[in-house]
């Protein structure tokens, strides 16, 4: 775990100048054995213990992650191999809409005949593609993963409807510099993410509640019937913000993880779920709007039943089971 108060010795500024302006009193580091597979496996582990499904159950395995050091082989089929898993494996890269966007081909695939068992998993090493020198991202950006088990019911779904897009014409606004293959890169520069914190936060305050408006009406649902709201951890000031956007009713827990575990991108929502579980904010049958959004630029929400068991699990370097 990395307090705010070292980063921001690091970047010459003080620990109340980072949690203002990001909501971040804490990082999750992973260790060099920590690696974007390693830490797939032990949230995918844990999230079948707890369903009690043997591994041999599991139809598909779909990882969202950008943060896979080699673009091939993927993460998945490594995760699939790891488990004993023989069946189909492939990563999602959308960054900080990964884990929606992953929950939504679930659901297709489930819908579609085609699997019963599907494992879903979002996990990051973000501090591996970040400036350590860079204000906008160095405090921000942590390590985790996150898994959730999605399987056929015999009663209504358990996942609404999905609401995606992407606005790419936006990419400039988050994305890693230089690009890592293809261009002529000076000795010095390492790619890197490269945030424009003002244009993402622009974008999101105009399109994301509107976004969240549209899966709230598709899954036939008021402020009243829903019990937590589970955003993409992305930045703390943010999201109450988008919350203040929505008049999001007291009674609705919003989701706070970034505050101990940072902006994990496509691992933030599952993490950010457990926590609610975890400490009894939010519980089994109740509806949580998700909504990610980010690097694309992109996004992509639904509404999901919380279920009754497993909740999902997560693993972090330092964080909770």
């Amino acid at each position: 775990m990395l307090d705010s108060a070292e980063a921001a010795a690091k970047l010459g500024v003080t620990r109340d100048w980072i949690v203002s302006r990001t909501g971040v009193e804490s990082l999750c580091v992973a260790g060099p054995e920590e690696s974007v597979v390693a830490m797939a496996v032990a949230a995918a582990r844990r999230t079948l213990s707890a369903a009690r499904m043997p591994a041999h159950a599991v139809d598909a395995v779909l990882v969202a992650t950008i943060t896979n050091p080699q673009p091939c082989p993927a993460v998945a089929p490594q995760l699939a191999a790891a488990l004993e898993i023989d069946a189909a494996a492939f990563d999602i890269n959308i960054a900080c809409a990964g884990f929606c966007s992953a929950l939504q081909m679930a659901r297709s695939l489930i819908a579609a005949g085609d699997c019963k068992t599907v494992l879903v998993i979002g996990a990051e090493r973000m501090r591996d593609i970040v400036d350590t020198t860079d204000l906008a991202t160095a405090p921000l950006f942590s390590d985790g993963a996150g898994a959730m088990l999605v399987t056929t019911t015999t009663g209504p779904s358990g996942i609404g409807p999905v609401v995606w897009g992407s606005e790419g014409g936006r990419a400039s606004a988050l994305q890693v510099q230089p690009p890592v293959f293809g261009s002529p890169q000076p000795e010095s520069a390492s790619p890197a993410l490269r945030l424009d914190g003002g244009a993402v936060a622009r974008w999101a305050f105009t399109t994301i509640p509107n976004v969240v408006r549209e899966i709230l009406t598709r899954t036939g649902l008021e402020w009243d019937d829903v019990a937590a709201f589970v955003p993409h951890q992305a930045n703390w000031n943010m999201i109450r913000r988008i919350a203040r956007l929505l008049e999001i009713p007291e009674k609705v827990v919003i989701a706070d993880d970034i505050q101990e575990a940072g902006n994990t991108s496509s691992a933030s929502i599952p993490l950010a779920l457990h926590r609610l579980i975890g400490t009894g904010r939010a519980r089994p049958g109740q509806w949580a709007v998700l909504i990610g959004f980010g690097a694309g630029l992109a996004y992509a929400g639904q509404a999901i039943l919380i279920p009754e068991k497993p909740a999902p699990t997560s693993t972090s370097p330092t964080g909770p089971d």
